[in-house]
């Protein structure tokens, strides 16, 4: 468990600097100490809160309520099984039971050489393509118990990795935003414009 390394710490601060307040930064950076670490540390979010000015409570306040952010060590994949109406009726049900047997584990736990965790989800919204599953978040499509081995051979493998980073990674690409280039960052307070709502009733007043 640890606090944001030096370049991840220098990359926050320039992450918090695209916002008017601190605060608005929270979940971008949990997002950055996951991938970091592949789930949230508490170090990380006393680090966080230290950063954008609020207290680790505050941050696990925020992060607890997101299914996303992981508040205990999860396996370098994640796999979730939808078994929500549209999946269900199409055998997710029967495709999480398979999950479980060929990996040994039940929903919620994670294999002993920490490669996968299995869990089951609600809908993740891909019901035109059930059953789906997400692994890392990536969507596999009317997977069959066949396909769901090749996902499994594959990850333990380390081929999978071609299609889909390790848990905690949100893009390949990362996005960069020079200080030049950054919009209106100042605080709602010290704004001289007014607005939009404000500028529009006052002209419809003038027109009136």
């Amino acid at each position: 468990m640890a606090r944001l390394t030096p370049d991840n710490e220098a990359l926050a601060r320039a992450i918090i600097a695209r916002y008017p307040r601190p605060k608005s930064a929270l979940i971008p950076l949990c997002h950055l100490a996951q991938e970091q670490d592949g789930w949230l540390t508490d170090e990380a979010m006393v680090h966080i809160g230290e950063l954008i000015g609020c207290t680790s409570a505050e941050v696990l306040g925020t992060a607890s309520f997101y299914e996303m952010f992981k508040l205990h060590p999860v396996g370098r994949y994640c796999v979730n099984v939808c078994t929500n109406i549209s999946c269900q009726l199409l055998g997710a049900e029967e495709l999480l039971e398979h999950a479980e047997e060929t990996l040994g584990i039940r929903a919620g736990g994670t294999t002993e050489d920490g490669a996968i965790t299995l869990e089951d989800v609600e809908c993740i919204a891909a019901c035109t393509e059930a059953p789906a599953i997400q692994v890392n978040y990536r969507y596999f499509h009317n997977v069959t118990a066949d396909d769901l081995d090749q996902i499994i051979a594959e990850a333990r493998a380390g081929t999978l990795s071609d299609r889909v980073p390790d848990h905690g990674t949100l893009g390949k690409v990362r996005q960069d935003v020079s200080a030049d280039e950054l919009a209106n960052v100042t605080p709602p307070e010290q704004q001289t414009i007014r607005p939009w709502i404000a500028r529009h009733q006052a002209a419809a007043e003038e027109s009136a």
